[in-house]
Order: structure tokens, then C-alpha cells, then sequence
């Protein structure tokens, strides 16, 4: 199995577009294997961390909507 890897400057090079393909495939979720997709979801938590504008749309795949625990 091999692990992923991407960096910061991975990251600052990615477009709108690249992210669109990315929450496609994880809304389509149709993977060979849970790996696959847990990888993609791993990739869209760091564009969110790192470059939240992007992933605005899309946030709704991390469930890191804020919410109140009162």
C-alpha cells in the first residue's frame, strides 16, 4: 500500500478545478477499495486546513462544519 504524501507547495499549485475533480470523486464514491478514498479525503482535509477558499463548496465531505456542542 503506499501512503500519501503531499506538500505545502503541492498544495499552493493546486487550481479550483483540481479540487472539483477531487470532491467529484469522493462524492461519487465509487472506489476499488476504502484506502483509495481515504486518501482523497485526507488530501481535501489538508487543502481545507491550508487553502480554504478552495474547498468552500465542498466542506460538506469533511463534516467540519461548525456546530454548537451547548
Amino acid at each position: 500500500m503506499k501512503s500519501l504524501s503531499i506538500s505545502r507547495k503541492d498544495i499552493a499549485a493546486m487550481t479550483p478545478q483540481d479540487v472539483e475533480t477531487l470532491a467529484t470523486r469522493l462524492e461519487q464514491d465509487n472506489y476499488s477499495n476504502a484506502f483509495e478514498g481515504l486518501n482523497d479525503w485526507h488530501l481535501l482535509r489538508a487543502i481545507a486546513f491550508q487553502r480554504p477558499e478552495l474547498v468552500e463548496s465542498y466542506i460538506h465531505l469533511l463534516d467540519l462544519e461548525p456546530y454548537d456542542e451547548a
